[in-house]
């Protein structure tokens, strides 16, 4: 077992290093960077920009070097703890991402909870009752939740919110605690304010895992072991949550990898809608303007949460199902 660990997470490490270099090289590709746009606005503002001032401003910011060697030198910067400096918030990247980062993965993973703690109930549901009028509810329930887009829900989310409720839902707290110390008073703003992202970022997930985990457990309610197991008297819910639910969790399990991402991809696109300060926010205002730096440091974040989840997954399966072998 601690041999499987140190190679998926050798794996790890390789990985996020090649996704380094892809999202370093992707952010550079389209024509210009911050300093043609920056440059533009001083044209603007102050009529012809001397060439001397042109070079001395690329020389600041380091974009006088090769794209390899701009690579090279975040990668030694960053192996020491240093993300570079953002071109367009003039701070730390390290710093932006320290305070976006921890209510990323809040989201995220109170998002992944709802989503595995509603779906697992109604998908067994689901598969006991087939052709029930609840499975059919449900059925219709996960058309929608995976037709449904999320920035679409969020607006609707937005307006019954405010009309009917008169709750702004908008960011993680409200305007009187959004700089204020941590207290039990900020909590509770918190918690009032994370219902509508979670249900609408976790919407589509959940809806798809309901829809894998009822095929898997009626597949798996056919077999062979369950008619025996019938036959010789067991209990019905002792013998569906002992053996064929413990197989169908395996796919749920898995997916844990290709959920994660669809989570963070659709908390960006809700952030943006319900102004929620996370990296992927933060992410889109860095690729409009070429940050290169906050844009680079951020696509490797929010893979490492990714990646982080696929090794879980890995490991979850290996304990949960003992017919996988490590070798």
């Amino acid at each position: 077992m601690r041999r499987y660990f140190l190679k998926r997470l050798l794996y790890m490490v390789i990985l996020l290093w090649v996704m380094s270099v892809f999202a370093f090289v992707v952010i550079q590709l389209p024509p210009g960077d911050y300093l043609t746009s920056y440059i533009s606005n001083l044209q603007q503002q102050m009529g012809k920009v001397d060439d001397s001032v042109v070079q001395s401003l690329r020389t600041q910011y380091g974009l006088d070097s090769p794209m390899w060697q701009r690579y090279f030198i975040w990668m030694k910067n960053m192996l020491q703890g240093d993300f570079g400096q953002s071109f367009e918030w003039k701070q730390s990247v390290g710093l932006l991402l320290a305070t976006r980062m921890p209510m990323t993965i809040l989201l995220s993973a109170i998002t992944l909870l709802f989503a595995y703690a509603c779906a697992i109930p109604i998908g067994i549901f689901s598969a006991r009752h087939q052709y029930s009028i609840g499975d059919y509810v449900f059925s219709v329930f996960g058309f929608i939740g995976l037709a449904t887009p999320s920035f679409f829900l969020a607006l609707i989310m937005m307006y019954y919110s405010n009309h009917y409720l008169g709750i702004s839902v908008g960011g993680f707290f409200s305007p009187e605690y959004q700089n204020a110390p941590w207290s039990f008073a900020r909590v509770q703003d918190l918690v009032k304010h994370l219902p509508i992202p979670v249900f609408v970022i976790g919407l589509a997930s959940m809806a798809n895992v309901i829809r894998i985990l009822r095929a898997t457990l009626l597949d798996e309610l056919k077999r062979p072991y369950v008619v025996a197991a019938r036959a010789r008297g067991l209990k019905e819910n002792k013998m569906i949550y002992k053996y064929p639910v413990r197989v169908a969790l395996n796919p749920i399990i898995s997916s844990i990898g290709s959920i994660l991402p669809s989570i963070v991809s659709g908390a960006t696109v809700t952030a943006i809608v319900l102004d929620i300060p996370t990296v992927g926010s933060l992410l889109y205002k860095a690729l409009l303007s070429q940050d290169m730096y906050l844009a680079g440091a951020s696509v490797l974040m929010l893979t490492a949460i990714t990646v982080v989840g696929t090794f879980l997954s890995d490991i979850l399966l290996v304990v949960v199902d003992p017919r996988i072998k490590i070798d």
